[in-house]
């Protein structure tokens, strides 16, 4: 019977067990975002959260135990001086996981695991390429001015040319026709 059994075992033994969670908590608080497999993801988030728990109260001691399992000194700095204070507030459910669908070399199930308050990463990755649009479209814009100005002349121009081929077509006609007269009188 499975009573009271928790967790995956992922294949793998508790040691390695242990350090691929290590290595994706770690990745999970430098990147905010990791793409992973599902049950990798259900997994970290058990390990993950109760770290973020600990992390919210900064003690010594709590550095301390946090330390054993994130073992980047930067990773450790962000954590307790950027994450907690924007994550602090909530009780608890600090990371999303999204499922993404299925790898396609294997068919396994993906998803990306993600801290909840950190939705601006995203934009930060699209903001360049908004800005070029907005440049882009001041650009367009000050062409449209510039061929608004022009474009009268232009509508000029072909307004008499295309009086000046209506004109001239209407005296090829008038040719032919008086051509076409004589032609009938001889």
């Amino acid at each position: 019977m499975r009573h009271r059994v928790r967790g995956r075992k992922l294949n793998r033994t508790a040691s390695h067990r242990l350090a691929t969670f290590r290595t994706l908590a770690t990745a999970l608080f430098r990147e905010k975002k990791i793409k992973t497999t599902i049950s990798k993801a259900k997994e970290l988030r058990c390990f993950a959260e109760p770290l973020i728990s600990k992390a919210k109260t900064d003690t010594v001691a709590n550095r301390r135990l946090v330390a054993r399992h994130i073992q980047d000194k930067d990773v450790l700095k962000e954590l307790f001086s950027e994450i907690i204070p924007k994550i602090g507030d909530r009780p608890g459910g600090y990371t999303r996981i999204v499922k993404l669908g299925q790898r396609r070399g294997d068919a396994a199930e993906m998803a990306i695991i993600e801290l909840v308050d950190y939705n601006d990463v995203n934009s930060k990755v699209k903001s360049p390429k908004v800005k070029i649009k907005k440049e882009s479209i001041q650009e367009a814009q000050v062409i449209e001015e510039t061929s608004v100005e022009k474009v009268p002349e232009v509508e000029d121009a072909t307004n008499e040319e295309v009086k000046a081929e209506e004109s001239f077509e209407e005296e090829v006609k008038t040719e032919e026709n008086s051509s076409s007269d004589k032609k009938e009188d001889k």
